[in-house]
This record gives C-alpha cells, structure tokens and sequence, in this order.
C-alpha cells in the first residue's frame, strides 16, 4: 500500500474512538467501499451514507485534511493502489463445445451491446459530445487491446474535427511528450478495460493536471480511469475467455463519430469532398489496388 493510502487508514483508525455517530458511519462506507466513494462528491457521499454535505466536509477536515479535495485525492491513491492486484489475469476457458463457440461469442456480444443501451449515461455521452466539439485539440489514448478503437476514433472524428491526435507507445516520443501541449481548451479520451492500463491511467491523470477535460470508455463507473474523468461512458465487457469483449466499446466508439459527425455536417462534407478530389487524382481506389495482377499483364502490352 502507497504512503497516501496508508496515511488514510491510519487516520481512520486513530480517530475512530472519537468519532460522531455520523463520523463513523463515513468512515465505515469509505473502508468498505472505498472504490466507489472515491468517485463520489461530498454530497453525493452524503446522501449515500444519510448525513448531510457539511458532515462529509467536516470528516475531511477531521482526518486532517485541507479539505474535501484533498481527502478524495487520498482516496482516488487507495483506488491506484489496488491496481497490481487486478492481474495476473488467470485464463478462463469457454465452456461450450466447439461447434457453439462462434453462436456463444455472438450471443454474449449482443447481450453486451444490449446492457450498454441499458445502463450508459446519456447526459454523460451528451456531454461527452459538447467537449468533443468545442475542443481545441483531441487527444486519444487506448493501449494494447484498446489499441484498435483508439485508431478508429482517431480515423473517424478526424474527418469531422480539425486537431485529432491519437497516442501510441510505438511512436519515438514517450507519451508524455505527446502531450506536452496539452491545456484547458483541449479534450483526452482515454480507453481501458480490464486489467486496466496503469499508463493510460497516468496520461488521463497528466491531461487533468493540465485541465484537460478527460473522458473515458471503460466497463464500469468504479473503474481506475475514472479518477480524473470529466465524463464517463460505460460498456459491458462481459466474455468467457481470456480477455474482454470490446463489441460494445466499438459500439460507443462509433456512436460518439455519428453524434460528432451530426453536429459537423458542414466540415465532414467539405473534408470527403476533398478526400474524393485526391483519391480520384491519385487513383488510390483504381484497378491496380483491386486487381493487380490483371493490370500488370495489360501494362505488357
């Protein structure tokens, strides 16, 4: 345990004998259920445990703290700290014979597309898409098995948005080089699901010291990512095997480029009116792409 997190729990434990009736009942909700009070605000914590906003900023300033800021910050290092303990991931095995493994794989996507249409914020997913366009700069990171809907976002809201840069650990800068630009006008996605990155963590925390407004996709609102996130959009991940589904993390992904693109009919129309220009002047969808053996023979001619 990191020494923020074990300064928390010490303070807890020091002062627990005198504590109010409503100290303690704080104090056993964030023991017990640290991971989600770390994403609440003071009233929302409030309402949760039954005392009042004031109770809650009170309790910070008890433990020690400047403030109620201060004392979440503690919390959200708890939360960090109990990362290493998602993984090593063990390997689960589909439990189906064969010849249902590829009907089992579509069943459990379509029933994770379908809990995501249930359970995702839609003032979230507003809002997420308000900062998108009214950013100065777009900022996207997904690692490894994230990797491939960053890329698609990154394609897709570049057409729609002027500034769009996607972050990779393949590139020659270390990611915080990537965004050594980055400040309050400008927007970072971060994408993670379990077991979470702790790198994608660290840039969405490096973007929020910047005042960058952070929004992330992950499988649930107690995930790590949220910790520095202005909005959260959730997707069901649910798989029986080894890693996630990221169906419906595709499935929101395309959702934000449709709802950005609709907010953008103007810049997306010139932007493809271009592309075709070029395309066409280059030929990059001629024949020599789809048939190129065919063309190679009537070059001899």
């Amino acid at each position: 345990m990191n020494s923020k997190a074990q300064e928390l729990k010490n303070r807890i434990n020091d002062r627990y004998k005198s504590m109010s009736k409503g100290q303690k009942a704080l104090a056993s909700y964030i023991t017990d259920c640290y991971d989600k009070a770390a994403f609440l605000t003071a009233t929302d914590l409030g309402q949760k445990v039954g005392v009042s906003e004031s109770t809650v900023v009170r309790f910070a300033s008890f433990l020690g703290y400047t403030g109620y800021r201060e004392f979440q910050m503690a919390l959200e290092d708890t939360v960090k700290n109990q990362l290493p303990a998602l993984g090593p991931t063990e390997v689960p095995y589909l439990e189906v014979s064969r010849e249902d493994v590829f009907l089992d794989t579509l069943d459990q996507d379509i029933e994770n597309i379908k809990k995501t249409e249930e359970n995702l914020d839609r003032r979230a997913f507003e809002q997420a898409i308000d900062l998108l366009v009214g950013a100065r700069r777009i900022y996207i990171i997904g690692l490894r098995d994230c990797d491939p809907i960053s890329s698609y976002l990154s394609l897709r809201l570049g057409i729609a948005l002027e500034d769009v840069r996607r972050l990779s650990t393949s590139s020659s800068q270390e990611i915080f080089e990537q965004l050594m630009g980055v400040n309050g006008e400008d927007v970072m996605i971060g994408i993670s699901f379990p077991r979470y990155s702790m790198r994608t963590l660290k840039a969405l925390e490096y973007a929020s010291t910047r005042q960058a407004k952070v929004i992330t996709i992950t499988d649930s609102i107690h995930s790590p990512m949220n910790l520095y996130s202005s909005c959260n959009l959730t997707a069901s991940c649910i798989r029986n095997s080894y890693g996630p589904s990221l169906t419906a993390a595709f499935a929101v992904a395309d959702a934000i480029c449709m709802a950005v693109t609709g907010r953008r009919k103007k810049e997306v129309a010139e932007h493809l009116s271009e592309m075709e220009k070029i395309w066409k002047d280059y030929q990059y969808y001629e024949n020599d792409e789809l048939d190129p053996v065919k063309d190679s023979v009537r070059g001899n001619f």
